[in-house]
């Protein structure tokens, strides 16, 4: 067993169960638990929402895929720093004050129920589903690769591996509720980014510099170094629409929702984006430099080579940093999602279906209650240890893109959707996005998640303009918007 590393691990893990302890004693009511009270300043905000974001396929995925296929596969990283641009410009500010107008709503399904005046609570409901079902896949996919580096780093028995990193990231988020999990996002935020620089820096260093990195991927195959090598327009396409997913992804908009205020969303923005760049630069040259570092001695796994490049090239106290780094990459994704589970079901199913009536604390513990139960969920699922983790995740972002993103942006800039043409966008997106996958992975090597986005897009405009338009109190709401 590596001693540093496990050292390193260890006290990293210690840290993040003293912040949910911490925020245990701060949490008194359902909006602190669930958005903090909407306190976030724009450091926390910022790397929470880049950190909740990413995951372990920045630090493992990406990398794996541009050490696999060269630099063509750098194109869901173009996609995704368009879509995340485009979500903080124009997204956040008008999220965050709309959702406050629509009475203080705290979740994705409560600010449609509000915004469209859905007395049905149908809208609600299905909104929920599609939430827990997406993410319970999601988190599960989280826990194996959080099972798969333990099992690599110290020779732990799989199932040893997922019942301790299942642990801790579920002890602080039932703990400390949103504010811990921002606060430890923000920390595996700094951390994901100094191991993304470091690493490709020494490694590209080590090979010569840069036009002897290239010059060796070339030597390997020709068509690494070109970014236009193999790809027809419709790849491209599809492996930039990626992009569109952050429209509709619960956990990054809970961040906007709880920013402390609009007027603080561009330093916020400034912060984020900057944050993802150089992530994604960072991620993308890892990749790439793994091509001539391993040139002589090709890594079976591709998905290893952040981590192969970090054990051979720093000593083993250091190599223990960076690697946490991956750790904190998969922490900070899966602590978000069991969060948002947790609050579709303290407050979109127990309060809006059952007990209308409960107080506060009874919410928050129904709220950790819930974590709870889905994490069990997800580590069932976890269990086997071939899942296909970079599938999963996939196709969940492609699920709630689909699902929520159509929906997301004309409820925020359309003053003609209806409550109707929202649901038959849920439901035309969440069902496109099934349906595609199922039908051999995918038609025409198109990623599930733009017909999807398309065909929820166009439900919304289709009913919308043959229905009855909204009533005269939604549309005022909407004017009032800033």
């Amino acid at each position: 067993m590596n001693v540093p590393v496990l050292v390193t691990f260890v006290v990293y893990l210690v840290g993040m169960l003293g912040v949910g302890m911490l925020f245990y004693h701060l949490t008194e009511n359902l909006s602190d638990y669930i958005l903090g009270g909407r306190q976030l300043n724009s450091f926390v905000a910022a790397l929470s929402a880049g950190a909740s974001d990413m995951s372990g396929w920045l630090l493992l995925g990406l990398p794996g895929a541009l050490y696999a296929g060269g630099m063509s596969q750098s194109w869901i990283a173009i996609g995704l720093v368009i879509g995340a641009y485009l979500n903080w410009q124009f997204v956040a500010r008008r999220l965050r004050s709309y959702t406050y107008a629509a009475n203080d709503s705290l979740t994705l399904p409560d600010f449609f129920e509000y915004r469209f005046r859905d007395s049905s609570r149908l809208l609600r409901v299905v909104s929920a589903v599609v939430i827990l079902v997406f993410f319970t896949i999601y988190t599960s996919s989280g826990l194996v690769g959080g099972a798969k580096l333990f099992e690599s780093s110290f020779g732990l028995n799989y199932y040893w591996a997922l019942a301790i990193g299942a642990l801790v990231i579920v002890s602080y988020t039932f703990l400390g509720g949103f504010m811990a999990v921002s606060w430890t996002d923000f920390v595996q935020g700094v951390l994901m980014f100094m191991a993304l620089l470091i690493v490709p820096v020494m490694t590209i260093y080590d090979l010569g510099g840069w036009n002897e990195t290239v010059r060796l991927a070339a030597k390997v195959d020709i068509e690494y170094i070109d970014i236009f090598s193999g790809m027809s327009v419709i790849s491209i396409i599809s492996l930039a629409a990626w992009g569109l997913g952050y429209f509709g992804q619960p956990h990054i908009l809970a961040r906007f929702m709880a920013i402390r205020s609009e007027k603080i969303v561009p330093k916020a923005r400034l912060i984020g984006m900057t944050w993802m760049i150089f992530g994604i630069l960072g991620s993308v040259f890892v990749g790439f430099s793994g091509i001539g570092f391993f040139a002589d001695a090709p890594l079976q796994d591709a998905e290893k080579v952040f981590i192969e490049l970090t054990q051979i090239q720093f000593n083993p106290w250091v190599a223990g940093v960076l690697l946490a780094g991956i750790l904190s990459a998969i922490m900070s994704t899966v602590d978000s999602q069991l969060l948002v589970c947790s609050s579709a079901i303290a407050e979109d199913f127990y309060k809006a279906l059952f007990r209308e009536e409960a107080g506060d604390k009874e919410l928050v513990w129904i709220g950790r209650g819930s974590v709870i139960a889905v994490a069990l969920i997800a580590v069932a699922i976890a269990a086997d240890p071939d899942s296909m983790v970079l599938n999963l995740v996939a196709y969940a972002w492609a699920g709630f893109g689909a699902s929520f993103g159509p929906v997301v942006l004309f409820g925020l800039f359309w003053r003609r959707i209806t409550r109707n043409a929202a649901m038959a966008g849920i439901l035309t997106g969440a069902v496109t996005v099934i349906v595609w996958k199922q039908l051999s992975g995918g038609l025409f090597d198109v990623y599930e998640i733009l017909p999807g986005f398309l065909l929820g897009t166009a439900a919304i405009l289709l009913v919308s303009l043959l229905g009855e338009g909204p009533d005269e109190e939604v549309k005022e709401e909407f004017d009032r918007i800033e």
